[in-house]
């Protein structure tokens, strides 16, 4: 169960990317940051809200997952990147997923969290 939870809340972000609202663009944009990551997409589901809103979409990772939401109408995208680290230590990975994710949006400001998971028992 040890494992690393990064989260980050985008606010301020330029809503003229497709990736705010198009799932398809959302999709290529969260599938190639994972594949740069080294981490490996073994499943996938992205979903477009009625407009003014924006696309819901996650990956999950054979290490575990990634979500991301848009909020076009409000200039905000949160982001969220879970890895199991027991059988290897995927925290560079993690992290370098959810920089590229950020730097994507374009924020004006970003609160982040980082949270250690689980417990090894012996």
């Amino acid at each position: 169960m040890k494992g690393l939870h990064l989260t980050a809340d985008l606010a301020g972000c330029p809503c003229n990317d497709a990736a705010h609202t198009d799932p398809a663009a959302l999709r290529a944009l969260c599938l190639a940051a994972v594949a740069a990551s080294g981490l490996r997409a073994v499943g996938e589901l992205f979903h477009r809200f009625p407009a003014p809103g924006g696309v819901t979409g996650m990956v999950l990772l054979a290490e575990s997952h990634v979500a991301v939401h848009t909020w076009p109408e409000l200039a905000a995208v949160t982001i969220d990147v879970y890895v199991c680290n027991l059988g290897s230590d995927n925290t560079a990975a993690a992290e370098a997923l959810m920089a590229a994710l950020v730097a994507a949006f374009k924020p004006a400001a970003v609160q982040s969290q980082r949270l250690q998971r689980g417990v090894v028992v012996p």
